[in-house]
């Protein structure tokens, strides 16, 4: 790789780095702007228009491997993505400002997370593929999930809004063109700034002589999920702290569902047996792993030194990913 080639491909990095960062923060506007106009609580939006608009990446990603014939990049980027954006995301947002969670975390949120993770793992499992049959079941599934969630939040009035956080009232006043331009604002610049990113990451590894499935979980998950990292810093250091946990557990039941549910549907995934002997668990026990961290010792915060465990336990990951 000539000395130019790495120039270019760093250049290509920061450049994606500071996209991501800009499109993030017109996300978290828009859906505070959303959330008063729809009169819906800040966490379903977060687990909704952010989520679906920080996951594109993901699907982008996912869909051009799946269609390239490398499943195992489409996989791992997926399955990468969803333990850093607990492990890494989570923990750094923790670090930079602890996040209080609310009790409905544990009625929909985190069971739908767990739901989606699990039975990934049994249809992989069961014959190391997933079929576009069961694309479409990921997909449906996704689709019941968001309505039930709304309707819930409808029903119960519920409001994130009860975190302690404090609202930019201007947005209250935000008309729907304005709401719908930044959000595309902020959609545009995580497409250009993921695929300038990844671009450059994937480019400087596979001259390192790194396999596809190492770069899917690592580098390109680390990559398309800094959209979620810039967006819930962004939130967290604004006191939206309700949208900054939703957009997280929203985005990894959004990469399952949707993302490898379409990618699925348009090219049946294969995977590599070796994913499913700790890669997948991973996935898992970081989804499981919020219990204990929720309610232990102080009940319904992540305060800063569980967010250093979440990060240390993702420097533990990546070391042993390299290691194998």
């Amino acid at each position: 790789m000539s000395k130019n080639k790495k120039l270019m491909s760093v250049f290509f990095i920061i450049i994606g780095f500071l996209l991501l960062i800009v499109g993030g923060n017109f996300l978290v506007k828009s859906s505070v702007g959303l959330s008063f106009k729809l009169n819906l609580s800040k966490l379903v939006i977060g687990m909704t228009v952010v989520s679906f608009a920080t996951s594109a990446p993901e699907l982008l990603v996912s869909l051009q491997a799946a269609i390239s014939g490398a499943s195992d990049l489409a996989l791992g980027n997926v399955i990468g993505s969803n333990i850093a954006n607990i492990a890494l995301v989570l923990g750094l947002t923790a670090i930079v400002s602890p996040i209080i969670v609310d009790k409905n975390f544990f009625k929909l949120n985190w069971p739908g997370m767990l739901f989606f993770s699990l039975i990934l793992y049994f249809f992989l499992k069961n014959d190391l593929l997933l079929s576009a049959l069961e694309g479409v079941f990921l997909l449906i599934a996704l689709v019941l999930f968001i309505i039930y969630m709304i309707w819930d939040a409808k029903k119960s009035n519920f409001e994130a809004n009860n975190l302690e956080s404090e609202l930019d009232n201007s947005l209250e006043k935000v008309s729907y063109s304005k709401i719908f331009i930044w959000l595309a604002i902020g959609a545009i610049a995580l497409y250009y700034g993921s695929n300038f990113l990844v671009n450059g990451a994937t480019e400087i590894a596979t001259n390192l002589g790194v396999s596809k499935g190492v770069i899917g979980l690592s580098l390109v998950a680390i990559g398309t999920s800094v959209p979620e990292l810039a967006a819930s810093i962004i939130a967290a250091l604004k006191g939206e702290k309700a949208i900054s946990l939703g957009n997280l557990i929203g985005s990894n039941i959004f990469n399952i569902g949707s993302v490898l549910g379409l990618t699925a549907i348009i090219s049946p995934l294969k995977v590599d047996p070796k994913m499913l002997e700790s890669d997948i668990f991973w996935m898992i026990g970081v989804a499981l792993v919020l219990v204990p961290l929720i309610l232990l010792p102080v009940k319904y915060k992540i305060s800063r030194y569980k967010g250093l465990l979440l990060f240390v336990s993702y420097i533990v990951f990546m070391y042993l990913l390299f290691l194998k």
